[in-house]
């Protein structure tokens, strides 16, 4: 009788293997996975504010839009492509171009009416005002 090692992640490990070859043989695929952009946007809040930063390099603000509905802050944008790849043979594309559009749940409690936006430097700055909270009121209710 012969006995055999137990081995649970072997397909694992075969799996991720053989995925591993696809992209390395056909590195057409793999950059077109990679080629949508997603700008990175930072989000923190003070006792005031909810702040947004986007990172977005080389586009200017006429190619962006901002607009808030339903207490959902949405960012789109287009970033385009500024070169021509006639008569060039390219060793390597790594910048990503396209659309964009990144949406983002606000809180109940914030001003809808100040909202401040600046762009400088490929970097989009978004600023919005926290409402002041309503405190209940105490009701005395009479008996009948």
């Amino acid at each position: 009788m012969t006995l055999i090692k137990f081995e649970p992640f072997r397909d694992l490990d075969l799996l991720n293997t053989n995925i591993r070859r696809f992209f390395d043989d056909f590195p057409t695929a793999a950059q077109e996975f990679s080629s949508t952009y997603h700008p990175k946007i930072d989000v923190y809040e003070d006792d005031k504010k909810i702040y947004f930063e986007a990172e977005v390099p080389g586009m200017n603000k006429k190619d962006l839009n901002i607009s808030v509905h339903d207490n959902i802050l949405t960012v789109t944008g287009e970033k385009k492509k500024e070169y021509e790849e006639k008569g060039k043979n390219f060793f390597r594309m790594e910048r990503a171009f396209g659309s964009f559009t990144r949406s983002f749940t606000l809180p109940d409690e914030i001003n809808a009416d100040k909202i401040d936006a600046k762009f400088t430097d490929g970097i989009l700055k978004i600023e919005i005002e926290k409402a002041i909270p309503k405190k209940p009121e105490e009701r005395v209710i009479s008996i009948n």
